[in-house]
């Protein structure tokens, strides 16, 4: 039964996006000595914020954006092998233009 993940309110769904960490000398660098990866591509997204005045703020992100989040942000998820994070709109930094 394949489950489906649906954020509530500003939150976002982000499927970090790895990449393969070479030094400058040329030695690949294992997992456990990489950097938290600062980057992903949106994977779900929910309906907005409802501000104080009861009217519902739409996001301004959506389905397949890439963006910059900060190191430390969201919670980690993890759905069959996919390590994914869990986290509000105001926590990404950037979105990125291709």
């Amino acid at each position: 039964m394949a489950r489906s993940l649906n954020p509530l309110a500003d939150r976002v769904v982000v499927r970090p996006t790895e990449k393969e960490e070479v030094t400058k000398g040329g030695i690949v660098l294992p997992d456990t000595a990489k950097e938290r990866p600062q980057e992903g591509e949106v994977i779900a997204v929910g309906p907005g914020k409802v501000a104080d005045d009861g009217r519902l703020v739409p996001m301004e992100l959506k389905v397949g954006d890439h963006v910059v989040y900060s190191r430390y942000g969201g919670t980690e998820f993890k759905e069959d092998d996919d390590e994914l994070l869990i986290m509000r709109e105001s926590e990404i930094l950037a979105k990125i233009s291709e």
